[in-house]
């Protein structure tokens, strides 16, 4: 048991837990870079498919952050004293996300519907600065930040973040949301991520969830005709 700032942590949270999703995020926004730059001009067809695979990851980004907004910052903000500077540039930098996310909700209509080469150039800029602003983030909140959540945090405070998220999320998505964060996690990482889930959820996901992840994730990635 570790008691911190007359706090009693009775549950190590699973901080690790963080890490895969944001090896997920890494890497779809990556992706979506490199997704939009290869479509031809006038390809609508595969415009529009993309369009929404990427209104399906801000939603994914944005419920995330969402969830740190106000189940992570508040707590941490009241127990820590030096560190408190680390809590507020995360936050500060939550909102620079979400100014690249708006630059993107800007440039997608237009491309979306013509599928025109300037307007997909003027979209991979967006994306190539969101993935920026992003992967900054997401580096300096798992060197900085984690450690803060492990040390005053407990358990079922950190849990309350997924319980956030499961409860904004569509729920006809949040099967490829767990499939986005397991797609590279490696065999002890998917059974800790795995195990928090109910058995229902657990059932869903390896006879529905996991082969239709598969599938999307195919069509979303496959090469320019």
């Amino acid at each position: 048991m570790e008691t911190t700032n007359a706090h009693t942590v009775t549950e190590v949270p699973n901080t690790h837990e963080m890490v895969v999703i944001h090896r997920g995020l890494r890497r779809e926004a990556r992706l979506l870079v490199e997704l939009v730059a290869a479509v031809a001009s006038g390809d609508t067809a595969r415009a529009r498919f993309l369009a929404e695979h990427i209104r399906t990851y801000r939603l994914g980004l944005h419920n995330h952050h969402t969830g740190e907004d106000e189940h992570l910052w508040p707590l941490l903000l009241a127990r820590v004293d030096l560190e408190a500077d680390v809590v507020l540039r995360m936050e500060a930098q939550h909102d620079r996300v979400a100014e690249t996310l708006r630059g993107v909700d800007e440039a997608l209509p237009a491309w979306e519907r013509t599928a025109g080469e300037a307007e997909r150039d003027a979209l991979t800029a967006v994306l190539c600065e969101h993935r920026t602003v992003l992967v900054e983030h997401l580096d300096e909140e798992e060197q900085s930040l984690l450690p803060l959540a492990a040390r005053h945090l407990t358990g079922a405070e950190w849990n309350a973040m997924g319980e956030h998220f499961a409860a904004s999320a569509p729920k006809p998505k949040l099967l490829f949301f767990l499939g986005m964060a397991l797609e590279e996690a490696d065999r002890a990482e998917r059974r800790s991520m795995l195990a928090g889930l109910p058995f229902p959820a657990r059932v869903l996901w390896h006879v529905i969830g996991r082969p239709a992840y598969a599938r999307t994730v195919r069509t979303i990635r496959r090469p320019p005709r």
